[in-house]
């Protein structure tokens, strides 16, 4: 009975295949919707994640003043090299520790100029923020110890200035002072927000303190803890050394801020995670509408069919047999439906995250219930009209004109 009827169901959409294909659209959209959607938020948050974490495995990014959740934000003083040594040697946790004084610079070389950050640091930096060398080396302990100014470019900085020339061990201006260009960092590109990850020169802490800024100010701190589990004791360490360096009593307002870069990355995971679950739900609206469209295309092809109904239950078919035959026809339209929407989804997310230029992630979940609701709308929008033809008189159906 299941074949010869499954045959009947799929003669019968055959013969109307335009109708049939029109009708299935509103599941296909459906589904290709969800699957996109969802795709594309999974893929959006993977990139985020890994942005995050490409600043620094175990990182704490230790700044003044930073408390700025009211409209206005507290002031505070820049920190000193005595607290980040303080720092590091009451916390044991901290692995490593990278100081840091920017300064907004014009950096020339012959004809070309360019306008970008300088970073003052030690050789800790590249170790503690991730940067990979392309070519050349870090500082020297002579560099480090007296501020010589050599430097190190960012690859957006590199391409500005030199374009295709050769860049190591070439003399630039930055700011007043000329610098030794000692080595190139690899690209990173731009993040998702669209901020350039190679604009940058790094050069020796004194150097940028001293004829740069003109004070020994240090504006942030990057601490690597030494293991995963070891981040939130580093934390709560730093947080408790500053607090009692800075003489802040118990009650007061913290005048600076340790920011663990996993938690930023679980706290954007929540939200990126919020705003796929919302696009789905939205794009999961269209399956519904899908439904209610087969829903009503299945009552006309009732209305239509009803004189072959009245012979087929004249001649001794089952009423059960005429329900199943209208049932498999809607789930069949919505099972095809869910597989184009299902290449639909899979291709345009594909194609979208390749022009965005994200990670392309795949929930095998997520197509397998947007699959299997697909082929639920079919059966719970096609047994209405299923039923309606199984339970029409014969006879009536017979005078049916």
């Amino acid at each position: 009975m299941w074949s010869a009827t499954l045959w009947m169901a799929v003669r019968e959409l055959g013969r109307n295949l335009m109708r049939s294909m029109l009708t299935a659209l509103g599941i296909v959209i459906g589904v290709a919707s969800v699957i996109a959607m969802v795709t594309l938020g999974q893929s959006a948050t993977a990139q985020v994640t890994a942005e995050i974490s490409s600043l620094g495995q175990n990182l704490l990014i230790v700044t003044p003043g930073a408390d700025r959740r009211g409209p206005v934000g507290i002031t505070a003083s820049a920190f000193t090299l005595e607290d980040v040594h303080l720092l590091e040697k009451e916390v044991p946790e901290i692995a490593e520790l990278a100081p840091c004084a920017t300064k907004g610079v014009l950096a020339v070389y012959g004809n070309s100029n360019y306008s970008t950050v300088a970073y003052g640091s030690t050789n800790a930096y590249f170790d503690v923020r991730s940067l990979k060398l392309a070519r050349g080396r870090t500082f020297s302990d002579a560099e480090l110890a007296g501020g010589t100014p050599a430097c190190v470019l960012g690859e957006t900085v590199r391409r500005q200035l030199f374009a295709n020339e050769e860049a190591l061990d070439a003399i630039i201006r930055v700011g007043s002072i000329a610098c030794h260009v000692a080595g190139l960092v690899e690209s990173k590109g731009q993040n998702t927000m669209g901020q350039d990850q190679d604009d940058f020169i790094i050069m020796p802490l004194p150097a940028v303190q001293r004829r740069l800024a003109g004070n020994n100010d240090v504006n942030m701190v990057f601490v690597s803890s030494s293991s995963e589990q070891s981040v939130a004791r580093a934390k709560s360490g730093a947080e408790a050394v500053l607090r009692e360096r800075r003489h802040i009593l118990a009650g007061q307002k913290d005048d600076f801020n340790v920011q663990d870069t996993k938690e930023i990355a679980r706290t954007l995971g929540n939200v990126t995670l919020v705003l796929t679950a919302l696009l789905g739900a939205v794009a999961a609206v269209s399956l519904l509408v899908g439904g209610i469209g087969i829903m009503n295309i299945m009552l006309v092809s009732v209305t239509e069919r009803t004189r072959e109904i009245g012979i087929r239950l004249a001649i001794g078919a089952f009423r059960n047999e005429v329900l199943l035959q209208f049932l498999l026809e809607a789930v069949l339209l919505c099972l095809v439906g869910g597989l184009l929407g299902v290449a639909l989804g899979l291709g345009g997310s594909y194609a979208a995250t390749r022009a965005l230029k994200l990670p392309f992630k795949v929930d095998p979940w997520v197509v397998g219930v947007a699959f299997g609701f697909a082929a639920a709308i079919g059966v719970a929008f096609g047994y209405l009209p299923a039923r309606r033809a199984a339970q029409l008189n014969p006879i009536e159906a017979l005078r049916y004109e």
